[in-house]
């Protein structure tokens, strides 16, 4: 479970690794872009029957979480990360940086 998301999973074998509810083939993506477009939860639950409640809210929620952005300084210059970039700093190596 990553950071209280136990219903966004990612596997290599589905859909690529996007992130998807439940290991099912409807990714993230989907549902902020049905919920963007004005469906109500009821709606994309009758289009989408194997969905539950908490998956809209936890997939709005992870959305949101994975839009957030960090600033990582370095020598009087700023560098704005989406967060979900912060796994792959884990082997960013500032000294061979540069903007």
């Amino acid at each position: 479970m990553m950071f209280g998301f136990d219903r966004i999973t990612h596997n290599p074998d589905i859909l690529g690794g996007k992130a998807c509810i439940r290991g099912m083939r409807i990714p993230v993506s989907l549902i902020v872009n049905l919920v963007a477009n004005g469906m109500t939860v009821e709606e994309i639950i009758d289009e989408y029957p194997d969905l539950e409640p908490e998956d809209i809210r936890q997939a709005l929620r992870y959305a949101a979480w994975t839009a957030e952005e960090w600033s990582i300084g370095r020598c009087g210059r700023t560098v704005i990360l989406p967060r979900c970039s912060l796994v792959s700093l884990q082997s960013w190596n500032p000294v061979h940086w540069s903007p």
